[in-house]
């Protein structure tokens, strides 16, 4: 997916609140959006370089918007709306091998009291949540960065989901490109690993790809192992 954006590079400064950062551009502050209400604490550190998008629309409060991060030679991006678009062309283009075959797919579709990201349609009807990871220790990633109510309750949407005769796909997108792993988060968020490891007890699968990301284009490439 080509990232069709208007580019700037800055310096990370500082992070008052979940929704909002602090960045030095051509020694210039200035405020930016940040698509994401993780923590972010081992990314967002002071001085790390970043990348942002321009939109000057009279509409937004901020004109600037906090796409990606660099960490060592990689490029992570923070944009918590991206894994489900990438997921969505990854699926499209039969990338994902495990969800191949399938006629239709539709976006943010309703069950029960939540709303999945994607509704496979073909021989059988599948039900595909998608989180993306940014979280890495010494090549391994991490899912959740911070406690997800909500990410424990989709798993369990996605059980009934499969105890109904669905099929349930938990898909974790790693937004790192030299991402060796993945496992649930059991030190910030055990409730959510062992709700994981329940649910794939009990016929939920778990896919892990890592993706291609570079500030002008992101990309699901690869498979990658889950350990949970």
């Amino acid at each position: 997916m080509k990232l069709n954006y208007e580019i700037h590079y800055g310096i990370f400064l500082y992070r008052p609140n979940r929704f909002i950062a602090y960045i030095n551009i051509d020694d210039t502050e200035l405020i930016c959006h940040v698509p994401n209400t993780g923590r972010l604490r081992e990314l967002l550190i002071p001085g790390a370089e970043v990348m942002v998008s321009y939109h000057p629309a009279p509409t937004r409060k901020t004109k600037y918007e906090l796409r990606m991060v660099k960490k060592g030679s990689d490029w992570i991006s923070i944009d918590s709306q991206l894994p489900n678009a990438l997921a969505h062309e990854a699926i499209a283009n039969n990338v994902i091998q495990e969800l191949q075959g399938y006629v239709q797919i539709k976006r943010e579709v309703t069950y029960q009291n939540s709303r999945f990201d994607l509704q496979l349609l073909g021989e059988d009807i599948c039900y595909v949540e998608v989180k993306g990871v940014t979280l890495e220790r010494d090549g391994w990633c991490y899912f959740p960065d911070a406690p997800t109510e909500r990410g424990r309750k989709h798993i369990d949407e996605l059980f009934h989901a499969v105890k109904s005769g669905y099929r349930g796909i938990l898909l974790f997108v790693i937004q790192i490109e030299h991402a060796k792993g993945f496992s649930p988060n059991a030190v910030t968020d055990p409730s959510f690993a062992e709700k994981v490891k329940t649910a794939v007890a009990n016929g939920v699968e778990v896919l892990a790809y890592r993706c291609h990301i570079s500030p002008e284009e992101a990309i699901i490439v690869e498979l990658v192992p889950v350990i949970l």
